[in-house]
């Protein structure tokens, strides 16, 4: 754990137990007001993550409310392709059990690879993302957070995380989600719709054929914002606000102005990046565009 990870305050120490039953490890990462630990499940005799409010957070009542939410989304849903939680706790203090997930995280694997996926990969990807997705709006939510950091893939198979932003579709303030990542409706706040998840699913197949985001990253880190959690005056919640965000100035460049790849599936990318949420595809019509480039064995796959 570096310097930069700890903060001013420190993480947990390994050995240390924060909920009964469980065992600290190791830390893993720290965001603007969570701490991630490898843990150990002495219930099921497993390790798993434990995701927990920062210890200079731990006052703030709507990340504790959020954090919750979410253990308790993640217990109730499941799919294959959306990470799942074991348990809520809501003391000694808050925090989250999810399942330890093997492989990388897709942001991880695009700066790793030398060389991008093949098209067929892209797609597949395309589909088990479409799939999460659908189920999350069948519960009731948007995830209005997709993006390769959030996406951990093992042997081809994808599996979503982090619903630390999600609600349900209506009106939401500027900004919710991370910055360049953001659909235009996403960025002036408004009313969302399942087609913010789309540009999602589009924005994180982009970057994984290309190699890069269609706009610029700006000074932020990754982190996601969250208007109803972030303080206005000191805003270091889920992530910074900004007032500039280059989805409201300029399209998306086309997939084709990074790389060759096949028509239908440059064709679908782009059509998650208008800029008019009613003019791209809905996400079964995506799936059944993306599923159409699969062979029919990675078609079942992507279904299973």
């Amino acid at each position: 754990m570096t310097d930069a990870q700890a903060g001013p305050v420190p993480a947990l120490a390994p050995g240390a137990r924060p909920a009964s039953g469980y065992e600290i490890l190791g830390h893993l990462t720290r965001t603007g007001w969570l701490d991630l630990y490898d843990s150990w499940s002495e219930q099921r005799a497993c390790r798993c993550v434990i995701k927990m409010m920062r210890p200079d957070r731990h006052d703030d009542a709507l990340l504790r409310d959020r954090l919750l939410q979410e253990g308790r989304w993640l217990r109730t849903f499941a799919h294959p392709h959306l990470v799942r939680a074991y348990e809520t706790f809501e003391s000694p203090e808050p925090l989250v059990v999810l399942e330890t997930l093997t492989g990388e995280t897709l942001s991880h694997l695009i700066d790793r690879l030398r060389r991008r996926p093949a098209a067929s990969d892209v797609a597949l990807l395309g589909v088990q993302l479409c799939s999460a997705i659908h189920y999350l709006h069948g519960q009731g939510l948007l995830h209005l957070d997709l993006k390769p950091s959030n996406i951990v893939v093992d042997c081809g198979h994808a599996k979503v995380l982090d619903l630390s932003v999600a609600r349900p579709p209506g009106t939401a303030p500027p900004g919710v989600g991370t910055f360049c990542y953001l659909s235009p409706e996403q960025a002036r706040g408004g009313q969302l719709s399942a087609a913010a998840d789309v540009w999602g699913i589009g924005i994180t197949l982009y970057e994984v054929a290309g190699g890069d985001v269609p706009f610029e990253r700006g000074e932020t880190a990754d982190e996601p914002y969250d208007a109803s959690t972030a303080d206005s005056e000191n805003d270091n919640g889920p992530g910074v606000r900004h007032d500039w965000y280059p989805q409201l100035e300029q399209s998306a460049p086309s997939i084709a102005s990074r790389r060759r790849l096949p028509r239908a599936l440059a064709s679908a990318i782009d059509g998650c990046l208008g800029n008019d949420p009613s003019a791209r595809p809905t996400v079964p019509e995506l799936a059944a565009v993306l599923g159409a480039m699969l062979p029919r064995q990675g078609l079942r796959v992507a279904h299973h």
